[in-house]
């Protein structure tokens, strides 16, 4: 009788100390990065409702501002993609993603300009509250988008190849 030994370790369903303080290190990242694009997201909208532009208009402009700043930030930063990004691999899911963020934004500062038209308010904070529904849209779907980058665009759970990951 053969005995077989494997010298492979089993799985297991917890995650190591190293794998859980990466993934914070990466949460941390990106939400770093979230406050950039939403910087920037910030200044479009403000200007463009500044300028007595709509407020669909306005939110449509600042949310692709911000996507263009934080596809490359969160790529290269937060999950350390190298090399021309893969349409098909990375740039196709992250658009999907992110635009259901996008339309949430959209949707919530929409809806906020109508219930807010009838009330007469000074211009000053008619932008003040349309401004505070973009950034309330951005902060409930932040955790969700991050997941499912982490897990079907950019991190562990997506394709990866050896053009489009950093040496380890």
């Amino acid at each position: 009788m053969t005995t077989v030994t494997n010298p492979v370790k089993p799985r297991t369903t917890e995650e190591s100390p190293r794998s859980r303080r990466r993934g914070t290190i990466r949460f941390f990242r990106a939400a770093t990065s979230s406050v950039g694009a939403t910087l920037l997201s910030q200044a479009a909208l403000l200007s463009v409702l500044a300028l007595g532009g709509a407020p669909w208009l306005a939110s449509v402009l600042a949310f692709a501002a911000g996507a263009v700043l934080n596809f490359f930030l969160t790529r290269r930063w937060v999950w350390g993609r190298r090399g021309r990004p893969r349409i098909g691999a990375e740039l196709l899911p992250y658009v999907a993603v992110i635009s259901l963020g996008g339309l949430a934004s959209v949707g919530l500062t929409t809806l906020t300009g109508h219930l807010l038209a009838p009330l007469g308010l000074p211009h000053v904070w008619w932008v003040v509250l349309i401004d505070a529904a973009y950034v309330a849209s951005y902060a409930l779907v932040f955790v969700v988008k991050f997941t499912m980058l982490d897990r079907f665009v950019f991190g562990r759970g997506a394709a990866r190849t050896p053009a489009t990951t950093s040496p380890s």
